[in-house]
């Protein structure tokens, strides 16, 4: 399942090996020098340091998707958030004298405002007794008719659209090498899913 795949990639990428849904799961809060210091390491491309802020900064992640529980599943609103966040690391500048907490607030917010808007444009625009196709013997098929063959077609095109927008970031914070064993791993950008057997053969 697609969802289920960007999970994982999202987990992969930021080591949330300790996510789980409790909060109180998350890694603490750095203190204000620690922070200062993944900081400034971090605006100068160090990965380990992004990495630190981005798990240590979850917890804001989780108190700004509880805002919005009653629009959608939480961990999927956790995962959108968390692309925020990930962009906010990865574009914050100390120099604007803004607070990094302040800063990726927006952020999260924004990602999660943004998939909303285009989650309920697509709803609005997609008619469930409209022709997409037809079957093997020529019959007219619906997307009412695709639903209870293959479970919900929305989802799935809400979940691409994620996947394309992770995709896109991951580009930019992974080398060559590990931007194409995360696609490999799973199945992302059109390649095809392997195990984690086929890709360490893959790359030696």
């Amino acid at each position: 399942m697609a969802l289920e795949s960007l999970f994982l990639l999202l987990k992969n990428l930021v080591l949330f090996s300790s996510y789980v849904s409790d909060k109180s799961s998350f890694p603490k809060p750095l203190s204000k020098e620690k922070e200062a210091e993944y900081i400034l390491r971090a605006e100068q491309g160090d990965k380990e340091a992004k990495e630190i802020l981005i798990r240590h900064n979850l917890r804001l992640v989780a108190h700004i998707a509880k805002k919005y529980a009653n629009y959608g599943d939480n961990d999927e609103l956790i995962s959108v958030g968390s692309i925020g966040l990930i962009k906010a690391v990865e574009s914050f500048n100390h120099t604007k004298g803004t607070q990094l907490a302040t800063y990726a607030s927006r952020c999260i917010e924004n990602e999660i405002l943004m998939t909303m808007r285009v989650s309920k444009k697509h709803r609005s625009n997609v008619s469930l007794n409209e022709p997409v196709g037809v079957d093997r013997d020529g019959n007219e098929l619906t997307i009412m008719d695709m639903l209870a063959d293959s479970g919900s077609v929305i989802e799935d095109v809400e979940s691409n659209m994620l996947m394309e927008r992770l995709l896109e970031i991951t580009a930019h914070c992974l080398n060559e090498r590990e931007y194409a064993v995360i696609r490999l791993r799973y199945g992302l950008g059109g390649a095809p899913a392997l195990t984690q057997r086929e890709v360490a053969a893959k790359f030696g």
